[in-house]
This record gives structure tokens, C-alpha cells and sequence, in this order.
């Protein structure tokens, strides 16, 4: 079943001792009679492969002389019934099914158009067509130019002629010779040249194509995805995406998929089906490890929570297992995050906040506005709002420095007196220094009953040296004790030990080290393995200083090595083996390390989903992040959630704070 030379990553597989006669008997006597007996059905089926199934269909026609499609649709309903049959269908024959369905009547499902075409292999396109003909006697090509148009159309039918190359040998020049053209055809072009995109992602091997995005990535400061959102639109933008998402990695592509199929109110049940039925005997561990590693969760889990009934057992035997259960790090999840972590090391990304210093700036000028929009009756916070955001740090302490100097008041103050709220907590924050901003942050974590962990571990395990050492400073400025001593007092273990050694600020700041990056990834490997002689203890502490003192570069270097070692990611590995805060600032700073305007991304939305909002951490890194790197924040969130952070914050907040929050976020993308 597996292609010569590679490992099976189905999850559906041949029957031992199958007898096609035999089942096809047990089918009919599940069906004969009164009502239907979908658990035996559901058993059966799910348990035979595809072409297993097609022989128990021949059989049962030559032993009944009936179809047995027709009878499973007749005795059973729903989705359940969709499901089955769509089982009992060769790939290619319910591939074309879907087509002909999207396709068909008022209106196209683009979506279902856009996920076959752009996820098949050249062998499977050439199938797809031929079944499309012998089933429906009209040609595919035909029927989608019919129903399609513009660039979305001219990239379908380029997909449907199942050319793209295959040959692994691949030319460098014409790798960096197609990231230039591609660079060029948008980014660096009044308009965008369509064409040369459809050309290059429609008929460049996927191997080359990876290489094109790495060398992308690297002389534009972008990842391709996210040039393609800012140059192209609609389906056509969305096809393009799917095709990038497939070059890079079909398992995860359809774990996405999946996953939003499956996610908040309802479920898209024609696309759950789709793919369990297409990838059961392809891919389906892969997309589970894959969607474990990214979700958090088990697909396994996702389906038992999300649908119920016959419908519920079928896709969970179509799955195969739960890998809640701490499984294996399979091959495929493996590649990716080896991938990532190459994308990480190579990328030269520069990073950019969205608050810049005000042109024309002048502070008494300022000092006066603010004034005007306190005095008297009421306040005008617009006034405030428009000032304090669109002005620089710096700028906004010499307005403090000339409102004290012109009025002999604290503006602090009079702000505190004027404002509440949100927006009163967004706006002081603003007017502080970073380094008194983080330690006030770092204080209200350990005082008081209760200790905020994720505050310290956001904070510690993101800044860098000289605004661990402004910190430091700040802390003790205003509160006369030292950072190092009240993190010590307020927490212990393993966890204060990580965070005294973060608070130290004593991080290399050199290259990587490609030989003691080997040496570093090996003590990691020695804390994974239950059989090592060495002191688990003594094994923690040297994997603590090593995360905590080592450079990002080197890092990036040691989390390759233990993935070449292990075949597990190192977010996996911490994952598996330790718990609590110590886990949560483990991931913490190797999330930092691999990619940190994504983990600020991926804690926004975590803010702002689901049933309320937590005001506290969006407020701190909207303000924290404004000037150093939240236009990359907003280009990863939009990469990781499919929305824009402006377009967040608009529906998740209100009023004068969600003003101000709007004005730091500096657009809509």
C-alpha cells in the first residue's frame, strides 16, 4: 500500500484474512430485514482498506445481484451515511464526486476546489481526471473554466494538468533565479505580475520550491505567504496559499484544516469527512502528530468532542489512536519543526514597532494639549488618546518633563485622576519608561497573596540583556529591593532557579558554537531518557543554564541537533517531560528563541478568544511591543489565525480603550 521505499503513514490498512465474499455477506445480513446494523457496518468498513472495500462492493453484486452503494444509502442517513459511502468510493472516484459537487448548481465551493487541486500528486490529478470522465462523461477541465474565473481559474487548470515537476536534483541558480522573479513579479512591482506566480507555484517541484521560499525569506525579510496576502486577493490568493502550505508540508496543511473545520460553533462536516476518508491511507499519522504539535490536543480528542453517535466511531477508527497519550514524535512532524528551526536561523528579519518618533515633535505644544483635555468640566480623552499613542517613548517623557516645567503638576497624576479603567491602566503604561513599565509588571506578579507565573516567564523569557539590566535597575529604584531577591522569596524549584538565572541577564550574545551546539542537544537527549545514568537533577540544572545563558543563534543550532538526534521536536521533548511553570517557562523561551513576534502573536489571540478578554496581558504587549516589533506581531498573527489583530481588537473591545489599542496597532493588515 505504501510506495516502494517508504514507510506506510496510513492509519487504515489491509485486513488480515480478508474475504471479500465473507464480508460482503455481512453487510448484506447487517442491512437485511427491519432497520440496519450500523455498528457491524461502521466495524467492517472502516477496518478494510479502499481497494479491500472495492472487492467486498464486486462481491456482493455477484453474490446479490445488487449495488451495494445504493443499498448502504438507502439504509442509512445523515452523515454517517456520507461518510460510509464516501469510504466505499476509489480515491480518485469520490475526489471527482466532490469536484462535481462543488461545482454543481448555484454558486461553487470554492474551498473544496481549492484543497483537492492544490494537495494531489501528479499521478493522483491524472486519476482524478480520468474518473471524472468515466463517471460523468464530461471533461473536468472544461466544467471548472466554466465555473471559475480570472487567476483562480488559470492556476486551476495549470494544477489540473498534473505537470509539476518531480526531479529532486535542484539547480541553486534557478532557486535563487525564481525568489528573485517572485520578489520582483510583487513585492518590488507597482502591481503584481500574476502570471510569473502561477508559472512558478504551479510547475516547480515541491523540493525546489522549498528553497525558493527559504532564499524568499531571506532577501525580501519576508516569508512568501505573507507577500502573497499583501499582493494578491480573494480565491486566487487563497489557492496560492493552499499550494504554498502543501509544498511546505501536506500533513500540515490538512491538520489545519482540520482543526478549523472542527473549531468554535459547529462543524464543517463536509470537510471533515473529506479529508479523514482521503488521507486514511496516505497520511493520517502524520496529520495527528502534526496536529498534536500544533493544537495541543489530540485529533483524536477534537473529533470525540465535536460530533456524536455512528458518525463519532467511524471517524475515530478512520483516525486510528489517541495521541494524548504522549506518543511517538512522527517523522513528518519532525520535518517540520526541523524545517522551522532552519527558517529560523537563516532569517534576516528586521524587526519594527508601530509607534515611531512624532515628526515636528513639540513637547510644550503637547504638555499643553494634554492640559487643555483635563482643565475643567470633563475630560477629552480623544485629545489624550491621539497624543500619548503617536508619540515616541522618549517623546512622551520630555512631555512629562514640560508639563511639570509649565504647569509645576505631575501629568502622571493628573492622567491617574482623569481617566479609569483600561484605559487609564493603557495610557499610565504608556508614560513609563520600558524598564519601569516591565518592573511594575514584575512587582504587582509577586505581591500580594499568589504569585502571576505567566507574567515573570513573559517578561524574563523575552527581553534581552540591556533590558534585563534597565530592569533590573528600574525594580530597584522604585522599590529599594532587588528583582533577583523577590523572584527568589516568591517562588521556588527548578522555576525560581530559571528565573533568578533570566534575571542575571548574562545571556551570550555570540554566534553559534556547531560543536557545542552537538554537546548541548545531547544533555537534552540524556533528560529525555528515563534509562540514562546520569542525575536528573544534575541533567535539569545543565539543561537550565544552557537555555538561559546560550545565544538565540546557538540555540536555534541545538534544537536542530536534538531534532537529528531524536526525531522529536524540543517542544515535544519538554512537553513530555515536565510539567507546571517549569514547562511553561521552558516553552516560554524556546518559543522566544524560534520566532518571538509569533509567541507575542499566539498570546494575543489566546487574550482576546473565546468568552471575555484578558485586558491585563493585551494592554502589556500592545504597550511592551509598540516599538520594538509589533508590526511583525501583526504580520505572524495574520499568518498563524487567518485574521488581522486590528480587526481582533475591533470586534473583542470598546470605547476609549479599544481607541487607543487601535491607534498603538497601526493598521488594519
Amino acid at each position: 500500500m505504501a510506495p516502494k521505499g517508504k514507510v506506510y503513514r496510513g492509519s487504515v490498512k489491509d485486513f488480515p484474512g480478508f474475504d471479500a465474499s465473507q464480508d460482503a455477506e455481512a453487510l448484506y445480513n447487517a442491512m437485511k430485514g427491519f432497520g440496519s446494523d450500523k455498528e457491524a457496518i461502521l466495524d467492517l468498513i472502516t477496518s478494510r482498506s479502499n481497494k479491500q472495500r472495492v472487492e467486498i462492493c464486486q462481491a456482493y453484486k455477484s453474490l446479490y445481484g445488487k449495488d451495494l452503494i445504493a443499498d448502504l444509502k438507502y439504509e442509512l442517513t445523515g452523515k454517517f451515511e456520507r461518510l460510509i459511502v464516501s469510504l466505499m468510493r476509489p480515491p480518485a472516484y469520490s475526489d471527482a464526486k466532490e469536484i462535481k459537487d462543488a461545482i454543481a448548481g448555484i454558486g461553487t465551493d470554492e474551498k473544496c476546489l481549492i484543497e483537492i487541486l492544490a494537495s494531489r500528486t501528479n499521478q493522483e490529478i491524472h486519476d482524478l481526471v480520468a474518473a471524472y470522465k468515466d463517471a460523468y462523461e464530461r471533461d473536468l477541465e472544461a466544467d471548472i473554466v466554466g465555473d471559475t474565473s480570472g487567476h483562480f481559474k488559470k492556476m486551476l487548470v495549470v494544477l489540473l494538468q498534473g505537470t509539476r515537476e518531480e526531479d529532486d536534483v535542484v539547480s541553486e541558480d534557478l532557486v535563487e533565479q525564481d525568489a528573485k522573479d517572485l520578489l520582483e513579479a510583487g513585492e518590488l512591482k507597482w502591481g503584481t505580475d500574476e502570471a510569473q506566480f502561477i508559472y512558478i507555484l504551479g510547475r516547480r517541484s515541491k523540493q525546489h520550491l522549498r528553497l525558493v521560499f527559504d532564499e524568499y525569506l531571506k532577501i525580501s525579510g519576508k516569508p512568501i505567504e505573507r507577500s502573497i496576502r499583501g499582493e494578491l486577493s480573494g480565491d486566487f490568493e487563497k489557492l496560492m496559499l493552499a499550494v504554498v502550505k502543501c509544498v511546505r508540508s501536506t500533513a500540515e496543511y490538512f491538520a489545519e484544516r482540520l482543526y478549523k473545520a472542527m473549531k468554535g460553533l459547529g462543524t464543517r462536516d463536509n470537510t471533515l469527512i473529506r479529508i479523514m476518508v482521503s488521507r486514511s491511507e496516505i497520511d493520517m499519522l502524520d496529520i495527528r502528530e502534526v496536529f498534536r504539535t500544533k493544537y495541543e490536543k489530540s485529533l483524536y480528542n477534537m473529533i470525540k468532542e465535536d460530533t456524536s453517535g455512528e458518525y463519532k466511531k467511524a471517524l475515530l477508527k478512520l483516525c486510528g489512536g489517541d495521541d494524548d497519550a504522549a506518543g511517538e514524535f512522527f517523522p513528518e512532524a519532525a520535518q517540520v519543526a526541523y524545517r522551522m528551526w532552519e527558517l529560523s536561523a537563516v532569517a534576516k528579519v528586521e524587526l519594527r514597532g508601530t509607534v515611531q518618533p512624532a515628526g515636528g515633535f513639540n513637547d510644550d505644544g503637547d504638555a499643553q494639549v494634554l492640559r487643555k483635555a483635563m482643565k475643567g468640566l470633563g475630560t477629552d480623552e480623544g485629545a489624550i488618546i491621539d497624543v500619548v499613542t503617536q508619540r515616541s517613548n522618549a517623546q512622551r517623557q520630555q512631555i512629562l518633563k514640560a508639563y511639570k516645567a509649565h504647569y509645576g503638576r505631575d501629568l502622571m497624576a493628573d492622567l491617574k485622576s482623569e481617566l479609569s479603567g483600561s484605559l487609564a491602566k493603557l495610557i499610565l503604561g504608556l508614560m513609563l519608561t520600558p524598564a519601569q513599565y516591565d518592573a511594575k509588571q514584575l512587582r504587582k506578579a509577586v505581591e500580594g497573596a499568589g504569585t502571576d507565573e505567566s507574567v515573570l516567564i513573559e517578561i524574563m523569557a523575552t527581553r534581552n540583556n540591556q533590558e534585563i539590566a534597565a530592569i533590573n535597575e528600574a525594580y530597584q529604584e522604585a522599590y529599594h529591593k532587588r528583582l533577583e531577591d523577590d523572584l527568589s522569596s516568591d517562588t521556588s524549584g527548578h522555576f525560581k532557579r530559571i528565573l533568578v538565572s533570566l534575571a542575571l541577564g548574562n545571556r551570550d550574545e555570540g554566534p553559534e558554537n556547531l560543536t557545542q551546539a552537538h554537546e548541548d542537544a545531547k544533555v537534552r537527549t540524556k533528560l529525555a531518557d528515563v534509562s540514562s545514568n546520569d542525575s536528573s537533577d544534575s541533567l535539569e540544572t545543565r539543561f537550565l543554564s544552557i537555555l538561559c545563558t546560550r545565544s538565540y543563534p546557538h540555540l536555534r543550532r541545538v534544537f536542530q541537533e536534538f531534532i537529528k538526534m531524536t526525531n522529536h521536536d524540543v517542544e515535544h521533548a519538554i512537553r513530555k517531560r515536565m510539567s507546571g511553570d517549569v514547562r511553561d517557562a521552558f516553552l516560554a523561551i524556546v518559543r522566544s528563541v524560534k520566532n518571538k513576534p509569533a509567541f507575542f502573536a499566539d498570546k494575543l489571540y489566546k487574550s482576546m478568544k473565546g468568552a471575555g478578554t484578558d485586558e491585563r496581558t493585551l494592554t502589556r504587549i500592545m504597550i511592551s511591543r509598540s516599538e520594538i516589533d509589533l508590526l511583525n506581531i501583526r504580520g505572524e498573527f495574520i499568518d498563524l489565525f487567518d485574521k488581522s489583530l486590528h480587526h481582533m481588537i475591533e470586534k473583542d473591545t470598546s470605547g476609549d480603550y479599544r481607541k487607543a489599542l487601535l491607534a498603538l496597532c497601526g493598521g488594519e493588515d
